[in-house]
């Protein structure tokens, strides 16, 4: 039986097909999903483009997770659409250019609010629109990059991450009682349109490879998406309030 047979999941942060989340979108569908997608307006164009290059071409719904009225706007159209969600993958980030590539102490609190709000607290905003659709329990994952230490250029970002990472723990202390399980997958760095925007980020290709124990490979998400969807399945039922390293093993690593 393919490993998410019936399942409903959401997915957000699907942009090109290089992205993270349109792996996880095409392997959650060939194990069984039906998917849906989340985009900006002003990015849905783009989002129905890479969608029309998934296996079975999903629908898509407005989402912008910094406008509270869309949480509720985004609930309300999944519970239309479905009786229940059973999963859901929050792949959001964004942080002004004065917040990344080395001008950490000019960022100023105004770019470093927009940085926190779009990259940490949308996570809660996601888990507001979709775990009261969570009837029977559910799985919600979040791709992260490791915050347990400072990154050449990633900066406010990286701040950013540290945030996420707690508001996950929180979500899964809060919404354990109704069976919803909240996951991290904290990825080695991928060739993405997202990475692209981060000056500096071939000091992490560089390097990564070379430090990493099973070695690293930056045009290949696979590993991504394939722990991403088992989280998303139900072979991890009592995992809650993680963070998975795909990353090769470079984490456990010293210079």
């Amino acid at each position: 039986m393919p490993l998410l047979d019936g399942k409903r999941i959401v997915i957000t942060g699907v942009l090109t097909e290089a992205s993270l989340a349109f792996g996880v979108a095409k392997l959650a569908q060939e194990e069984g999903a039906e998917v849906v997608l989340t985009s900006l307006e002003s990015m849905m164009k783009h989002t129905a483009r890479a969608a029309r290059k998934l296996p079975v071409e999903p629908e898509l719904l407005a989402f912008d997770v910094s406008d509270p009225a869309q949480v509720a706007t985004l609930r309300d159209a999944l519970a239309a659409k479905w009786d229940r969600v059973d999963g859901a993958l929050h792949a959001i980030g964004f942080a002004p250019p004065v917040c990344l590539g080395g001008t950490f102490l000019e960022a100023q609190w105004d770019d470093v609010a927009v940085a926190v709000n779009v990259s940490a607290y949308s996570l809660k905003a996601l888990a507001d629109a979709v775990a009261p659709l969570m009837t029977d329990g559910g799985s919600i994952v979040g791709l992260d990059f490791d915050a347990t230490v400072s990154w050449p250029a990633y900066d406010w970002m990286g701040v950013a991450k540290a945030a996420f990472e707690s508001t996950a723990r929180y979500l899964a202390r809060y919404l354990g009682p109704q069976g919803v399980r909240v996951n991290l997958i904290s990825a080695g760095p991928i060739k993405t349109v997202a990475a692209r925007s981060i000056p500096g980020f071939h000091q992490f290709e560089d390097v990564w490879d070379t430090r990493a124990p099973l070695g690293w490979n930056v045009k290949d998400p696979s590993a991504v998406a394939r722990s991403t969807v088992a989280l998303l399945s139900d072979w991890f039922p009592m995992t809650t309030g993680e963070i998975i390293h795909v990353d090769g093993g470079y984490h456990a690593m010293g210079a």
